[in-house]
């Protein structure tokens, strides 16, 4: 896809040490929810950093509408939306207090005053019951969705979360992926996250970064298709999962009922099937631990190149 609103071209991050975050990352980000999928250390934070303006790139651009926002900061700045992993509140406050306050930071207000956007903000995340409560006593889900209503005050152009389902429990996190669905509607959403049914269920598009690299830039259906048939299934003893290992790709081994482990093994091309284990249905966890596990000559051409057409990227 040519002319996305948010280009990132040559995006390099160099750390002192020397420590190399990001690697000629490029991508082209469409309107819409994108994901930024990778573990823990992989360059997601400084990525995310970066683009919104709060860390300058050793080397690369990034571009909003065509602008150039590492040399005019400002202009994303402006237009930025941001939820940190770690959003900081003041627990004594009521969440329409907090919420008051950090628009008072943000320099936003309404047409009829800070705290009647507050009041339209609590409501747009439904807050407005507990708008009188100490954010000290709200759940995980509800200080979620407090950071997301600041975080779209101002009606950004491009809206940052990181990492905003962890620690949540499964109901608030189907709560937050709607009100997330919602806010996508006209602005660039980057979800950066290492849960893959956060990017499954949200996402059109995904980016899987490893090692400050993209090694896909693709769809969930076409990151499926990919190893659609190539994963198969079965239970090994806890004292033969070693030398299973280290005979097969296993992509993940889960304890079963507390004795043996279900294994899923990817099995390329020219390859043998374990014995015992039958074919399973792929899914983006499959295909996503496929990218992180398997050798990248074993990992199928059209998971590592993208398989879904029309977008730069890939391996940078």
């Amino acid at each position: 896809m040519q002319n996305a609103p948010l280009s990132i071209r040559g995006l390099v991050k160099i750390h002192p040490g020397p420590v190399c975050a990001l690697r000629g990352v490029d991508l082209e980000i469409p309107e819409g929810m994108f994901g930024l999928l990778g573990p823990n250390g992989a360059g997601k934070s400084t990525f995310m950093n970066i683009v919104a303006g709060l860390v300058e790139p050793t080397a690369g651009k990034v571009f909003l509408d065509g602008v150039d926002v590492v040399e005019h900061p400002r202009h994303m700045r402006e237009r930025l939306g941001y939820l940190p992993q770690d959003f900081g509140f003041y627990p004594d406050l009521t969440g329409r207090a907090m919420l008051e306050f950090l628009l008072k930071l943000k320099g936003v207000t309404g047409p009829n005053g800070r705290r009647a956007l507050a009041d339209e903000l609590l409501e747009r995340v439904n807050l407005t019951s507990a708008a009188k409560r100490k954010v000290g006593g709200y759940s995980g889900g509800m200080r979620q969705r407090l950071g997301l209503a600041q975080a779209i005050a101002g009606n950004p152009r491009v809206l940052i979360v990181d990492e905003p389902t962890a620690g949540l429990d499964p109901e608030e996190r189907q709560r937050f992926y709607r009100l997330l669905g919602e806010m996508s509607a006209g602005r660039v959403v980057l979800l950066s996250t290492h849960i893959v049914d956060d990017v499954s269920t949200l996402c059109p598009r995904l980016a899987v970064i490893r090692s400050g690299e993209v090694v896909a830039d693709t769809t969930p259906s076409a990151a499926r298709a990919a190893v659609d048939g190539l994963i198969f299934e079965g239970f090994v003893a806890d004292a033969e999962l070693p030398a299973f290992a280290a005979e097969h790709r296993v992509i993940s081994a889960v304890l079963n009922e507390g004795r043996n482990n279900r294994v899923r093994a990817f099995v390329g091309p020219g390859r043998d099937a374990p014995a015992g284990f039958s074919r399973s249905a792929a899914t983006l966890e499959d295909a996503y631990l496929v990218l992180m596990r398997c050798p990248s000559d074993e990992t199928p051409p059209a998971l590592s190149r993208g398989a879904a057409p029309a977008m730069a990227g890939g391996v940078a």
